[in-house]
């Protein structure tokens, strides 16, 4: 989840669906209530631990965050650097991933319908419309920097929304890019203290949609991910260059869109194979 969250255009949120947490994931964060603190400020250390335990899934979350952490920090200078270099492979990479976690999320639907079909192409028109704005101009102040927070996990946790992107079109993904280089503790923490304030909001609505509309929710979210194709594309499209080792550009494109395709549907299938 930490090296898709970190990718423009790719969903942690996707990554937690085809590996099977994500429900589990949803669920966990939306029952966190706090009400274990009561017991703590009146001293009942036996209750107050009874409580953290029966509301906080720490057997999901502690490898879950270790593991986002580590991937964010070690990821952060590859993305960059094959962003800055390698903008149209990249983004064809991208493409395939999503296009194949779109591929993943139908796989989940009992059938479709009429109603669904409305949803699914709601959902394309947002996500395409969202896609071409344009970058906000933005200063890196902390108190921007802790709303941008909040603002992009809501995105993160969502299959098929990118919160990566929603910190570029934020004037804020490159700058959140070296504060993770240059280990600038003090913007990182403002940023996840908002992201944890949205994800505890968000997930809660989150939750009752999966639990009360599921079919209608997947299908707007398989319409929301082709609609964020536009990103990658046209970031292939405003870098074609001539290609390498005397193979046409476009080919080796399409090379990588096969190649994040076939990676996310081997994942999709080990893990439906480790789950059944």
């Amino acid at each position: 989840m930490g090296s898709a969250d970190i990718i423009p255009g790719v969903s942690g949120g996707t990554i937690a669906l085809i590996t099977g947490i994500y429900e589990r994931l949803v669920h966990s964060i939306g029952k966190i209530n706090f009400t274990f603190i009561k017991p703590l400020l009146k001293g009942n250390f036996s209750e107050f631990k009874m409580k953290l335990l029966e509301e906080i899934d720490f057997g999901l979350f502690i490898p879950l965050f270790l593991g986002i952490g580590i991937a964010m920090i070690s990821f952060a200078r590859l993305i960059e650097y094959a962003m800055n270099y390698y903008p149209a492979y990249t983004f064809a990479f991208f493409l395939g991933l999503i296009l194949a976690s779109a591929y993943v999320l139908y796989a989940h639907l009992e059938k479709f319908s009429i109603k669904l079909i409305i949803v699914s192409i709601v959902g394309f028109i947002l996500a395409f419309i969202f896609v071409g704005l344009n970058p906000i101009s933005a200063t890196h102040t902390l108190p921007i920097l802790f709303f941008s927070g909040m603002i992009a996990i809501c995105a993160m946790i969502l299959p098929g929304i990118s919160g990566a992107f929603v910190l570029l079109l934020l004037g804020q993904y490159k700058y959140m890019l070296n504060a993770l280089n240059t280990m600038n503790f003090t913007e990182i923490i403002v940023f996840i203290l908002g992201a944890v304030i949205g994800i505890l909001g968000f997930s809660k609505i989150l939750d009752y949609f999966l639990q009360k509309h599921e079919q209608i929710t997947i299908t707007f979210l398989i319409g929301v991910m082709l609609g964020t194709l536009r990103l990658p594309y046209d970031n292939i499209v405003n870098n074609l260059r001539v290609g390498s080792f005397g193979i046409p550009f476009e080919i080796i494109c399409i090379l990588f869109v096969l190649l994040g395709f076939i990676l996310i549907v081997i994942l999709e299938k080990k893990f439906k194979f480790v789950k059944d």
